[in-house]
């Protein structure tokens, strides 16, 4: 079933093309839509998503793949602007996807047509290739670094993890990436263990390896007054972390 799930989700997405780039009103308009879920407009302020959005480009017509994304922030506010020719695929680890987000989703997708949710371990994205020219992955890159047995989490090799992403986007894609900024260090997994942080050249280092070219980098997630001592979870830090925005490309 999953694998004619993916085939279903692959052929949608061929179906259409990659239109104009949407105006800023027009994601301003879907940020400010009355049926967002309340307690994902509560992070707008700390997320910014409409300059995130206009930065990364997405498009009219995108096909999007919103990584971890099934809690619907990302998707509420991607979908419309995507538009009937366009698509958002939320991807979800299976060890992070309960009966709960099973139903949000399922009352997502009734109101808003042109989203689909696929799961597979965190280890083995079970992606379409060549399918996607949107991808948006926020505050969880970091989490490939992770290994937890409890949360049933394995220790992943990075390289072959962003392998599988290459091959899902398509030539020309954008690739956004949003994670919370560690200090320079010659322990990535286990400041992420401890943290849940990641020094941004890793991510860059990691990108470019896996052959995305780097296209552009943003200040508004900012933060110097987050000193990079705290787990990103502590109420001190939380939401308002220092943040790097990366955008990545796929060469044509």
């Amino acid at each position: 079933m999953k694998r004619l799930g993916i085939l279903m989700v692959a052929a949608a997405l061929a179906l259409s093309s990659q239109g104009a780039a949407a105006e800023p009103a027009q994601v301003a308009a879907a940020i400010a839509a009355a049926d967002r879920t309340p307690d994902n407009v509560k992070l707008d302020e700390g997320r910014k998503p409409a300059d995130v959005l206009n930065f990364f480009g997405l498009r009219k017509g995108s096909q999007v793949i919103d990584m971890f994304g099934a809690n619907l922030y990302w998707a509420e506010i991607m979908a419309p602007v995507a538009g009937p020719r366009g698509r958002v695929t939320i991807w979800q680890p299976s060890q992070f996807l309960n009966d709960d987000r099973r139903k949000s989703f399922a009352a997502f997708a009734k109101r808003q047509k042109n989203v689909a949710l696929i799961s597979s371990p965190f280890e083995a994205p079970n992606l379409p290739a060549n399918a996607f020219d949107f991808m948006i992955m926020n505050l969880d890159y970091h989490d490939v670094y992770l290994e937890n047995a409890e949360r049933k989490i394995v220790r992943m090799d990075p390289d072959a993890w962003l392998k599988t992403i290459y091959a899902a986007m398509r030539p020309g894609a954008t690739v956004g990436i949003i994670d919370h900024v560690a200090l320079p260090n010659g322990d990535t997994r286990g400041t992420v263990a401890k943290l849940h942080r990641i020094d941004p050249e890793i991510i860059k280092a990691d990108f470019q390896r896996a052959g995305f070219e780097l296209t552009g980098v943003r200040n508004f997630l900012r933060n110097p007054a987050d000193d990079h001592a705290l787990v990103v979870f502590d109420p001190k830090v939380r939401g308002k972390t220092d943040r790097v925005v990366y955008r990545f490309r796929k060469p044509r």
